[in-house]
C-alpha cells in the first residue's frame, strides 16, 4: 500500500490547493518567488522547521557550528522548510544537500536563497528557493529555533504540517487535514481525468462543469 506521503507526492499543488479551498482553508501558499531550482522537481512530506538572524558579529566558526548544528538536527524522512530572516545570503550548497540527502531528508524550502546550483541539481537533492546568490553564512548568519512554528509570507508553518512542491509553487497543508485533504485530492484527480476525456471528445463545457461541479 503507498504511503501518505507517496499518495501526496501523486497529487499536484493546483488540486491540493482546490481541495483546501473547499475543506474552507485559506493562506496556505507560499509566496510565488520560492521555486524549485530545477523545474520539474516534485517534493512532499512532513514539514520540520528552523529559523535563523543576521549577525554579522559572529565568527567564522560560530556560523558554521551554527549551520553544522542545523544539519545535524534536521530528522530524516522530513522536508526542511527554513525562515532565515534574510535576503541577501544562501541558505544551501553543494556539501550542505549532499549531507542533508544522506541523512534521509527530502528536500529543503528556504524564504531566500541557495547557491552552488549546478553542482546542488547534478545530485538531484530537491530545492525550493527564492533566489540564487553566491553569497554565504559565514559571519553573517545564524540559526537560532528549531522545530517551532514560522511564517513565509503571510502563512503560518508548524513542524509536522505537510508539504507539498511542484512547478506551480509550493502549498503547506496543516498535519490534521492532511488524510482528509489527500484522500479528496485523489478523489478530484480521477474526476478531471473522466472530465478531460469528455472534453476531449467534444462534451461542451457548460455541460462538463455542470456535470463534474468544477473546471
Amino acid at each position: 500500500m503507498a504511503t501518505l506521503n507517496e499518495r501526496l507526492a501523486a497529487c499536484y499543488t493546483g488540486a491540493v490547493h482546490d481541495v483546501l479551498r473547499m475543506l474552507g482553508h485559506d493562506n496556505f501558499v507560499l509566496p510565488p518567488d520560492i521555486k524549485a531550482i530545477a523545474p520539474g522537481t516534485r517534493l512532499a512530506g512532513p514539514v520540520w522547521t528552523v529559523s535563523g538572524r543576521s549577525d554579522r558579529s559572529k565568527t567564522r566558526h560560530e556560523c558554521l557550528l551554527g549551520w553544522c548544528t542545523l544539519l545535524s538536527r534536521a530528522p530524516a524522512g522530513h522536508v526542511v522548510v527554513c525562515q532565515p530572516n534574510n535576503r541577501e545570503i544562501a541558505l544551501m550548497g553543494e556539501l550542505s544537500a549532499q549531507t542533508l540527502a544522506a541523512r534521509g531528508v527530502l528536500g529543503y524550502v528556504v524564504d531566500g536563497g541557495s547557491r552552488d546550483t549546478d553542482l546542488v541539481l547534478a545530485q538531484g537533492f530537491p530545492v525550493f528557493c527564492a533566489f540564487l546568490t553566491p553569497s554565504d553564512v559565514v559571519e553573517r548568519w545564524v540559526p537560532d529555533r528549531y522545530g517551532e512554528p514560522i511564517t513565509i509570507g503571510t502563512v503560518p508553518i508548524h513542524t509536522g504540517d505537510f508539504l507539498l512542491g511542484d512547478r506551480d509553487g509550493v502549498v503547506i497543508i496543516p498535519r490534521d487535514a492532511v488524510e482528509e485533504v489527500v484522500a479528496k485530492t485523489e478523489e478530484v484527480v480521477v474526476t478531471e481525468s473522466e472530465m478531460r476525456a469528455a472534453l476531449i471528445s467534444g462534451m461542451d463545457p457548460i455541460e462538463a462543469y455542470n456535470r463534474y461541479g468544477k473546471f
